[in-house]
């Protein structure tokens, strides 16, 4: 799990309760997982501020504030592998969460988010 910033406990108790419920990738997982092909797509549901400061390359951007109003717009099939990131892991956690219980059934977490991706030198774009 990523290192927590100023998280309150109340915050991290409701996000791992989230991480016991949902896949989660590690960043080398996810690498893997291009590599080898696998049909997903890649979702940053961070803030509009922080989707403009840079993003990862080919994402596609549905804030964790309107994920569960839009998603069935932006991706109707349900069976269609997401791959969720957001800054550290944990917003992404809880949106996989939601998700799921809205019928998407191939939805993963990226345990390290942003941070992991900038790290490992991953493409990027503004």
């Amino acid at each position: 799990m990523a290192a927590a910033k100023n998280h309150s406990s109340a915050f991290l108790a409701l996000v791992n309760e989230a991480k016991s419920r949902v896949r989660e990738i590690d960043i080398a997982q996810y690498q893997r997982m291009r590599e080898e092909g696998a049909e997903h797509v890649l979702v940053d549901i961070r803030e509009d501020s922080e989707w403009a400061a840079g993003h990862a390359a080919g994402a596609v951007h549905i804030g964790k504030g309107v994920i569960e109003r839009d998603i069935e717009q932006k991706q109707p099939d349900k069976a269609t592998t997401l791959v969720l990131y957001c800054g550290g892991g944990f917003r992404s956690a809880l949106a996989a969460e939601a998700l799921g219980r809205m019928g998407y059934e191939n939805v993963i977490s990226l345990d390290g988010g942003w941070k992991a991706w900038e790290a490992a030198g991953l493409p990027t774009e503004r």
